[in-house]
């Protein structure tokens, strides 16, 4: 009996500690809230303390195990998420109250470049499109869905019009809305504001939301990403349902969390806006498209804008361009007042355009190439050795930056006298001081006290100025008195062998004034520094200075000296180019002459700010300001002395009207009846009213195509 009781002890011992170490040992557990805590260590009902077999506290081995505290619990692993369990519910919960179901209704270009960020964000993106990218959408995540009938099925919460807007109207019209739930946002992002919401209001059932948008970027401006762009949008018709309200915020949060420029305007408001904003810039980039300039070895920083405006346009359709004209009743009028602008700017530059001019700067180039061929004879006879253009040029002289440095010998200063001491003039004093070189000064009007305190000798006396024998006179004057001003100087107080510079922006007119003009014992220098006291303000370096050698003798100080001058630029970080006259007027009639025909322009058509500029509108912009600071005889000089300028005139105003041409091509009469005219006689089609285009304006249209096969038919004769 006592060995039966023993042996039922040992056992109930046994069993209890595997009990115990059950309960106490770490297990997979659940965070769920709803879960029930752990149990706490409790005994089997076979084992009860009560029981009759053993007394708990009677058994030392038992009463051990009293001391025993259950271990803290720690997290070894989580329980995999099942498809019901409470997590999954929670994580669902979230997505629906943080996410939208989209459909991308048009899933070209731009309709992806949507995408990719919707899905990105944690969106569900449907879409659907005539072609098909089911490939491109498996990429992007994106569920594909060839048939409008299988998407709307699926009841997204929001379908986002990414079509042209030519073909909005007929896309929108094959949708089976019937399919989709009756609460449905509907969502644009055209171009055009005031169209779509007609059309919009038109075709949708009365219960379901509409919000139309622009974000004024794309793959080409935003591919940096969108911080700091700008999307505008108009809530047209939203539920007074919090969560018709909630999922409308959620759409436009999508682009506030990307950083965009949020702005609320009114679809009027924004197209009166864009026609003059980006309308203007992509009519500017089609036009200068057409002209297909190019990079040049001298661009200047309007130019290179230029250039990126072509770039950023060409990319985009002529559909979305004639959508724009089309489809803003703005644009008509901004593109009338484009023409007319072009051609109060041209009357502006015949009206100082004088033949007889003309042929006396350019019919002497023979009587010039003459001078030049007689000097270089009187140099085979031991008289100076001459180097012109792309002949014989003196050895330039490269110095390392540490030689450079220790350069501080009377010697390697030279005495400048500066002819014409306005706004360019100062400008050049202030560098050439600095590097410690002497600078007098001489102009018609007194800039006495200026000169005072830049640290230059001024002198209002050309002849007193002469007799002090300056090493180099920098002409600084305009185009237009540049030859006035080089007759009046007493050349004869000069050295014989004086170096003649000039900085005029034609290159070709100087240099045949000069080699008719001056004695044959001076040096010529012909540059164009390719910037000014605003593109120049914060330094030189990188910026184009163009020279030609035009004449400089072979004596090695007159070639030390010409490098000399030509260092002061190199030391400021100029990219130095050597270029011929003749080419650099080549180059300059297709950028510079070209850059501030547009600044002109569009200074005259009166551009303004927005409170929505594109890149390219800014750009513009900037061109504008950059111009309007230079006087119009600057400009009239980049005209009528370079010879090309007129030629690129004549292919700017032929691509201008060859762009008209294309545009009135594609309007039909019977289309812009359908679009404006009738819209009076449709039966709730009051919100297409904006869109009719006054009389006159369709008359101008008509004049305009008349006028234009009126010319071509003059010049074919």
């Amino acid at each position: 009996m006592v060995n039966t009781t023993v042996k039922l002890r040992i056992l109930s011992a046994q069993r209890l500690r595997q009990s115990f170490e059950f309960y106490t040992r770490p297990k997979m557990f659940s965070l769920c809230p709803l879960h029930l805590s752990p149990l706490k260590p409790s005994l089997p009902p076979s084992l009860s303390l009560n029981h009759q077999s053993f007394n708990l506290f009677s058994n030392p081995i038992l009463i051990r195990t009293r001391s025993l505290r259950p271990k803290s619990l720690k997290i070894q692993s989580l329980d995999a998420a099942q498809l019901y369990d409470y997590e999954s519910k929670v994580a669902a919960q979230f997505h629906d109250a943080h996410m939208l179901k989209i459909a991308i209704i048009g899933f070209g270009n731009y309709g992806q470049f949507l995408a990719k960020i919707l899905v990105a964000q944690g969106h569900t993106v449907l879409a659907h499109s005539r072609s098909d990218y089911s490939k491109t959408a498996q990429d992007l995540g994106v569920s594909f869905f060839s048939d409008p009938h299988d998407l709307c099925e699926l009841h997204p919460q929001v379908i986002l019009l990414c079509t042209s807007i030519l073909s909005t109207e007929p896309v929108l019209k094959s949708l089976p809305l019937q399919r989709l739930r009756r609460n449905t946002l509907v969502v644009d992002v055209l171009s055009v504001k005031e169209f779509p919401k007609a059309l919009l209001l038109k075709l949708l059932p009365g219960y379901f939301d509409v919000v139309c948008t622009h974000p004024m970027f794309g793959p080409q401006s935003a591919k940096h990403g969108w911080n700091g762009l700008f999307f505008v949008y108009e809530k047209v018709r939203i539920g007074s349902e919090e969560s018709r309200i909630s999922r409308c915020d959620k759409l436009l949060n999508i682009f506030e969390k990307e950083g965009c420029r949020m702005v609320e305007m009114s679809c009027a408001e924004h197209d009166k806006y864009a026609a003059g904003s980006l309308f203007m810039t992509h009519t500017v980039g089609r036009v200068l498209g057409m002209l297909k300039l190019e990079s040049t070895p001298i661009n200047t920083k309007g130019y290179e804008t230029l250039l990126d405006l072509v770039e950023n346009t060409a990319g985009d359709s002529f559909d979305l361009y004639y959508g724009l004209f089309m489809y803003n009743k703005n644009a008509l009028e901004t593109l009338e007042r484009l023409d007319l602008a072009f051609e109060a700017l041209k009357k502006q530059l015949f009206g100082h355009l004088h033949d007889v001019v003309r042929k006396q700067l350019f019919g002497n180039a023979e009587k010039a190439r003459t001078l030049q061929e007689d000097y270089a004879k009187q140099a085979q006879n031991g008289a100076a050795l001459v180097s012109s253009s792309k002949a014989l040029r003196s050895p330039k002289i490269v110095r390392s930056d540490d030689q450079k440095a220790q350069i501080s010998d009377d010697n390697s200063r030279l005495k400048i006298a500066i002819v014409g001491f306005g706004n360019f003039g100062q400008f050049l004093a202030k560098t050439v001081v600095r590097q410690g070189h002497t600078v007098l000064a001489f102009s018609r009007t007194d800039y006495s006290d200026v000169a005072q305190k830049l640290g230059v000798s001024y002198f209002s006396d050309a002849d007193d100025l002469c007799e002090e024998h300056p090493e180099v006179i920098l002409l600084c004057t305009s185009i237009l008195s540049t030859e006035k001003v080089l007759r009046s100087l007493p050349l004869q107080r000069l050295k014989r062998n004086t170096l003649f510079v000039d900085v005029l922006s034609v290159k070709e007119f100087p240099r045949n004034l000069f080699l008719q003009t001056l004695p044959l014992d001076f040096d010529i220098l012909c540059t164009h520094p390719m910037f000014g006291p605003e593109s120049g303000k914060n330094g030189w370096n990188g910026l184009c200075f163009v020279y030609d050698k035009v004449r400089v003798g072979s004596d090695e100080s007159r070639v030390s000296r010409c490098d000399q001058f030509l260092d002061i630029f190199a030391r400021e970080g100029c990219r130095m180019v050597e270029m011929s006259c003749a080419e650099h007027d080549r180059h300059a009639a297709g950028s510079q002459f070209i850059t501030h025909t547009m600044g002109r322009i569009l200074e005259k058509l009166g551009l303004e700010s927005t409170p929505i500029n594109t890149k390219g509108c800014k750009t513009l912009l900037n061109l504008v300001e950059n111009t309007a600071g230079d006087s119009f005889d600057l400009y009239y000089g980049l005209f009528m002395y370079n010879i090309n300028a007129m030629e690129q005139l004549k292919k700017l105003d032929m691509a201008f009207e060859s762009l008209k041409k294309q545009l009135f091509g594609r309007l039909h009469g019977v289309l812009r009846k359908q679009l404006f005219e009738n819209a009076d006689k449709r039966t709730n089609c009051d919100h297409l009213l904006p869109f009719r285009v006054p009389h006159k304006a369709l008359w101008w249209c008509c004049n305009l195509i008349a006028e234009s096969e009126q010319k071509e038919i003059s010049e074919r004769h």
